[in-house]
Parts: structure tokens; C-alpha cells; sequence
């Protein structure tokens, strides 16, 4: 017996959102099979049988300057998600991360009394600190992924609840270090240095130049290393290799394969952002840049308020990896960071053994079999006592 339909409307905003959205709709499945799906989201929920209304291809701009240009399809993708809420066809709406969409849609969910189930939560330890008192109104269980999130949510009176970062499970290599040696056409007895901009088009705007001038320093002072990048799915490979073609240093190109690119690696120059937890939990030491376009970055100065950028310095409460923000992100001060490191084993291995415990941090795998066990038991108890085989 599987029992009643349950019926979930679903949100993601943007790539990592769809990823992570896919392995709780499947995991969702697993624990009651009779569930369907409707939402925002993108190829990766839609192979998981989501009915999505529209893609997220168009909605992972960054920036102020970046959002206003495209406002027009943000309030259409509103404007149809509301009345989705307010149809009363739903059991509970998931709204995972992307906080500028999914809080609005959480205040709605209120109005309409449909459940609002929260999968990771907005950063308010780092700015807007004051949106805890919308969660604690609007939202009915928040699934946060860092530990610190639960403590600081808990005290504040909202219903939250830490069992681990999703990560843990789904950053897994697809093949042997040897392997990827291999396929990827690398020296093993030269240095491997990745190059990571970023998976958006405005951080490859502000990062690659940045990333291939500081190779060519690089290979100066490491005369025995070789570089390798590889290309987000939501990039277009063409471009990149357009870009790199004519510079003094070869720089092989891969598509997608991240992980395995990433284990190869002796050192990474990494864009800020979620592949800096994604290379921790792989041990591989790095340099964090990031830049931003002007209005923005001076916006951001004045409204976030934590003295870390990077989110693997961020769960580790201290700087464990060096970060160069906005005007100190040059060339010259990256080859410092990584010519210093790479000619200093010590510091390498204390740098892998500080990631390690940043790892075992973020919690077992199964993160999202216990987030959607809690959740069928949420909607369980809602539906005061009526029976779900789970």
C-alpha cells in the first residue's frame, strides 16, 4: 500500500538548487512512491519527473545590476507560482536556498495556510541577519546544512534542523586518480594546478583573464607544472577554449568532470562559492578569488557582515585557505599564494589536514534520505493520522 498522493510543489532558482532538488524528489520517491511533483527548476528535477513551469536557465543572474536587466520573467515566474500556491493543490511547497524568490513564496504559502518546508536556508549569519523573524513566521521547518545554522535558527525560536550538508554524499569522483591522469592527458611527474571560474557567465566576465594571466606567472616560478580547467555545464566550452587559444601557456580543457579534476590537483585557484566546500571535501589545498562588479561589490560591503568570503573558511570559522577579494584578486598576489604553497609541503599537508576536519563537519551521507523522512513525517502528522507507507 502506498497510500494518498501526496503532492509537492518544488522550487529551485538556480544550477546547484536543481541539483540538489533532483536527489530529494528521487529520495522523496523512495520513501513514498505516490508523490508527484511541480515547480521551478531545470533539467536535472525534470529527469526526476518534476512538471516544471519554467526553467532555471534565466534565473541565476548575480547582482544587482545583473537581476534588474531580466525583471520582467522574474515577476511572470512569480506571478505563476503564486497562483500555484493559492490554487490549494498542494500538500507542502519545498523551497530550496535562492532566498530573493523563495522567501516572498514562503509568505505566500502562509497566507494560503500550505505548509512551507525550507531545504537550505538563506545565509543570515552573513547579511539580513533580521529575515529570521520572516522564518520564524512563514516558515514551518527549516533543513539547514551547516551546524552552526541549526544553533543560531534555534535560538531565534525557528524550527530547524541540521543533518548534514549534501555534499557529503554527492561529491564523489567517477574514476581513480590514475584514471583521470589518463583520460585528462596529465604528466604525473609534473604539479597540477586547476583553474576554477566559476559556473555563470558573469564570473567568467571578471575571472578567466585574471585566472590565465596568473598561469602564465605561475609557470615562470614553477617551471614543472602544467594547468587544467574544467568547464561548468552551464558554460559554453567554445568560448573558453576561444579565449585560452592564443595564451603562452597551454591549458587543457575539460568538460564537466569536476571532481575528477579536482583529485587531481595539487592546488586550485577557485572562484568563491559552494566549489570550495566541493574541493575540501576532496582534500585538495587553494587560493579563493572573487571579484564583482563595482555597485555591486560596494552594496555588498556595506550590507554583509562576516569578515570571510569563502565557505570552506566560513564553516571553519577562521581563514584555512587564503582568499583574495575584488582589488586584492591580481595576478600578482595569486602567483604569491600559490607559488608560496606549492614550494612549501608543510603548509600543503596542514592545509589538507584543516580541510579534512572541515569535512567531517558537514555531517554522514544519507543527508537527503533523513531530510525527506522528515518531511513525509511532517506531512504524516498533518494529515492526523491517515497512513503512508514509507
Amino acid at each position: 500500500m502506498t497510500g494518498k498522493s501526496i503532492r509537492f510543489l518544488i522550487v529551485a532558482g538556480e544550477a546547484s538548487g536543481d541539483m540538489h532538488g533532483s536527489g530529494l524528489v528521487r529520495a522523496l520517491k523512495n520513501y513514498h512512491p505516490n508523490c508527484e511533483f511541480s515547480g521551478l527548476g531545470g533539467e536535472q528535477m525534470r529527469r526526476e519527473g518534476v512538471k516544471t513551469f519554467y526553467d532555471i536557465d534565466r534565473m541565476g543572474a548575480v547582482g544587482v545590476i545583473e537581476v534588474l536587466g531580466d525583471l520582467p520573467h522574474y515577476y511572470k515566474v512569480y506571478r505563476k507560482l503564486s497562483i500555484e500556491i493559492g490554487s490549494g493543490s498542494y500538500d507542502a511547497v519545498i523551497l530550496i536556498d535562492y532566498p530573493t524568490l523563495n522567501l516572498r513564496l514562503a509568505k505566500l504559502c502562509k497566507k494560503h495556510s500550505c505548509p512551507a518546508l525550507f531545504f537550505i536556508s538563506p545565509q543570515v549569519w552573513a547579511w539580513r541577519k533580521g529575515r529570521i523573524k520572516q522564518i520564524k513566521r512563514t516558515v514551518n521547518k527549516m533543513f539547514v546544512i551547516f551546524p552552526f545554522e541549526e544553533v543560531l535558527l534555534k535560538k531565534e525560536g525557528v524550527d530547524a534542523e541540521f543533518m548534514g550538508h549534501p555534499f557529503v554524499e554527492t561529491v564523489k569522483t567517477s574514476m581513480s586518480r590514475d584514471e583521470a591522469m589518463s583520460e585528462f592527458s596529465l604528466d604525473s611527474t609534473r604539479k597540477i594546478i586547476g583553474l576554477m571560474p566559476g559556473s555563470r557567465n558573469s564570473e567568467l566576465k571578471y575571472l578567466l583573464d585574471i585566472m590565465i594571466n596568473s598561469a602564465n606567472e605561475i609557470k615562470k616560478n614553477i617551471k614543472d607544472c602544467q594547468f587544467i580547467l574544467p568547464v561548468a555545464n552551464t558554460l559554453n566550452t567554445e568560448d573558453i577554449k576561444d579565449r585560452i587559444k592564443s595564451n603562452a601557456v597551454d591549458i587543457k580543457i575539460v568538460e564537466g568532470k569536476s571532481y575528477d579534476v579536482m583529485n587531481c590537483c595539487d592546488f586550485l585557484i577557485i572562484a568563491s562559492g559552494s566549489a570550495t566546500l566541493e574541493a575540501a571535501l576532496l582534500g585538495c589545498p587553494m587560493v579563493i578569488i572573487y571579484k564583482l562588479n563595482w555597485v555591486t561589490y560596494w552594496l555588498a560591503r556595506v550590507l554583509v557582515k562576516i569578515k570571510l568570503y569563502g565557505l570552506v573558511n566560513i564553516v571553519a570559522g577562521e581563514e584555512v585557505v587564503p582568499e583574495l577579494i575584488q582589488s586584492k584578486a591580481t595576478v600578482k598576489n595569486i602567483t604569491k599564494e600559490v607559488v608560496t604553497i606549492m614550494y612549501d609541503s608543510e603548509r600543503r599537508d596542514n592545509l589538507r589536514s584543516r580541510l579534512l576536519k572541515v569535512r567531517k563537519s558537514l555531517g554522514d551521507p544519507g543527508v537527503l534520505d533523513r531530510v525527506a523522512e522528515s518531511m513525509i513525517d511532517f506531512i504524516r502528522e498533518r494529515r492526523k493520522g491517515e497512513k503512508i507507507s514509507i
